[in-house]
């Protein structure tokens, strides 16, 4: 009997950039290179470079120009920022196809951007995607591929990576520069990946909450937000955290934020 291996063993992030471009309706994103992959270094960084302190006080520099913000709300803004473009490939591989890119800081790349979202992230072409036996990447043979026993353990993967070794190091960095609350940097994780899941509903199978829920519980973050219905009846993000976006010269009070306005 012949095994057959569909075409998404041919492109590990096909299921990711696919969702993308469901949500975005284009593969030219403000905050992700196209397709994802960065074959062409050439004006970008590791995201070690921030973690290790050398480029950080760039980045948060680029933040206090763009918004004319106080060094505190520079840092949670670009971190939110930041948190958001990062987490797509995870949050949206996962959830549409328990394919996960593993994305350790040697592994990104990042290059502050002059409009839109403040930074841009790529991944380079070895970084290691973690799926589950089913999956046709696993019969694929490519060294990149990384296969998880079963859910807990792919789960556990993608834990590892994105908070473990590259947001709770960069979070350290930040403190380091800065002073402002790890809760509020950690609210806007937990409203990036609400957000991305709710914007990608259409695109995804099963229940949007369900999916919430799993991330936000793997994460270490599920108590910094609430699903709430909305004026039409679909699920909103009500958070439990400011991204201080109302403290800037022209304040800004974001859908879902804790500060309620009369």
């Amino acid at each position: 009997m012949t095994t057959l291996i569909d075409d998404r063993a041919t492109a590990p992030l096909a299921p990711v950039t696919a969702t993308l471009r469901s949500m975005f309706g284009t593969d030219e994103l403000p905050g992700l290179a196209t397709g994802l992959i960065v074959t062409d270094e050439v004006g970008w960084a590791p995201a070690t470079e921030l973690i290790d302190g050398s480029r950080l006080p760039d980045l948060l520099g680029a933040s206090r120009q763009r918004w004319g913000a106080t060094p505190h709300a520079a840092a949670a803004l670009a971190w939110k920022s930041y948190t958001y473009w990062l987490g797509l490939p995870v949050v949206l591989g996962w959830a549409a196809a328990r394919r996960v890119p593993l994305l350790y800081p040697a592994d990104v790349l990042t290059h502050v951007t002059d409009s839109g979202p403040l930074l841009k992230f790529g991944l380079r072409p070895t970084t290691t995607i973690a799926v589950l036996p089913n999956d046709p990447l696993a019969l694929a043979g490519l060294p990149e591929v990384r296969v998880a026993a079963d859910e807990a353990e792919l789960l556990g993967l993608l834990r590892a990576s994105l908070l473990d070794a590259h947001l709770t190091p960069l979070l350290d960095a930040i403190h380091a520069q800065v002073r402002v609350g790890a809760r509020t940097l950690m609210g806007s994780v937990a409203s990036g990946v609400a957000h991305a899941v709710l914007r990608a509903a259409d695109a995804l199978p099963g229940g949007s909450a369900e999916h919430i829920g799993v991330l936000l519980d793997t994460l270490d973050v599920a108590d910094l937000i609430e699903l709430v219905p909305g004026p039409t009846g679909a699920l909103t993000v009500q958070r439990k955290t400011c991204c201080l976006a109302f403290t800037l010269p022209q304040p800004k009070i974001c859908a879902g934020c804790c500060i309620r306005t009369a």
